[in-house]
């Protein structure tokens, strides 16, 4: 994929209504849409390399949205986006647990999907900034969008990619949760969204310990989060 207006989107929910009116919204804004009905059929075709990004509803016959999610993240980082139902917490947190970009609750606005799927999109374009970005054993090659710690390769989800960037950029200086959610997730941060702060916990369990037993991203109460590596 070369421009955002040319991505391939695989719509993953049973509510057919929604489906054909959300096709019909985003064709004119440059997606190309493919819509399955049940989670087993979507992870499959999600595993297929064939999609740009992928909008995956929670609730689902054959396979719940939170399974397919676990399939699509054992063979794939394609970015995800997740429909979850309005003021479900704990389908939320699961979600970016397992590796989910982003949510967005039901019922949405199309125009903040279209924005949602965009800010994914935009971060996930390959563009060669620099030829590599190190922080002491972490190495980041934004052109080819892969990093290394100690000299291997993380297994990253576009947004922990992202965020991780942003801080290897500012390494040994504190980056605002208000900073992080509008460089590395490319919207504003709302009141009690904690998405960065369950992304943060997963890269620290990719990453590891120091030989000081300190994790090499530290949390700065009440402000953001600081890389020491």
């Amino acid at each position: 994929m070369n421009r955002v207006s040319e991505a391939q989107l695989l719509l993953i929910d049973d509510d057919t209504e929604l489906c054909t009116m959300l096709g019909e919204y985003l064709a004119p804004e440059g997606f190309t849409v493919t819509v399955l009905h049940d989670g087993e059929s979507g992870a499959r075709t999600a595993l297929s390399g064939a999609f740009d990004v992928v909008v995956l509803d929670v609730m689902m016959p054959r396979l719940n949205g939170i399974d397919a999610l676990r399939r699509i993240r054992a063979g794939s980082s394609v970015p995800v986006l997740m429909l979850t139902a309005k003021g479900d917490d704990v389908d939320r947190i699961v979600g970016l647990e397992l590796g989910a970009d982003d949510y967005l609750p039901k019922p949405f606005n199309p125009r903040e999907l279209v924005a949602r799927l965009r800010a994914i999109l935009r971060r996930s374009i390959t563009a060669p900034i620099d030829a590599l970005v190190a922080a002491g054993p972490l190495v980041i090659r934004p052109a080819v969008r892969t990093a290394e710690w100690r000299g291997q390769v993380l297994d990253l989800t576009s947004t922990e990619f992202n965020l991780l960037e942003v801080l290897a950029r500012h390494a040994g200086q504190v980056v605002s949760k208000v900073d992080l959610t509008e460089k590395a997730l490319g919207r504003k941060l709302t009141r009690f969204d904690r998405s960065i702060d369950m992304h943060m916990s997963k890269l620290r369990n990719k990453l590891g310990m120091l030989d000081d037993g300190r994790s090499p991203i530290q949390t700065v109460r009440g402000v953001g989060y600081q890389l020491i590596a």
